[in-house]
């Protein structure tokens, strides 16, 4: 049985499995790279803009929420924001569900 294992060992000559293994594994790094720079890379870089957007939240700030609240920022707490979304208006909500800033202030109500 030992004669067996011995006879199936590689030969001292046949050298480069290390270059094959390299090679196999070639195509897996490729993908994991087009990976990175396709979904990964623009995902954290978007993440990271709105971190910084909802540190720099201000009062007097137009904002719309992930929900399609659009309100003007009347206060601000550690981790809830009150907006006022009409006159004498407000709600309160998580300040991770600003989804931005609003581009144009919301038109004043005229049904008072």
């Amino acid at each position: 049985m030992i004669d067996t294992a011995y006879a199936m060992a590689p030969s001292a000559g046949q050298g480069g499995g290390d270059m094959n293994t390299l090679i196999s594994f070639a195509p897996m790094i490729l993908i994991f790279a087009i990976f990175y720079l396709l979904l990964i890379r623009p995902q954290q870089k978007k993440a990271k803009e709105h971190r910084m957007l909802l540190e720099n939240l201000k009062k007097g700030d137009s904002v719309i929420t992930q929900g399609g609240l659009y309100g003007r920022i009347s206060g601000i707490q550690d981790q809830v924001v009150t907006l006022e979304v009409a006159d004498k208006v407000r709600v309160r909500v998580s300040r991770a569900h600003i989804a931005g800033l609003a581009s144009a202030p919301p038109p004043p109500d005229q049904n008072s």
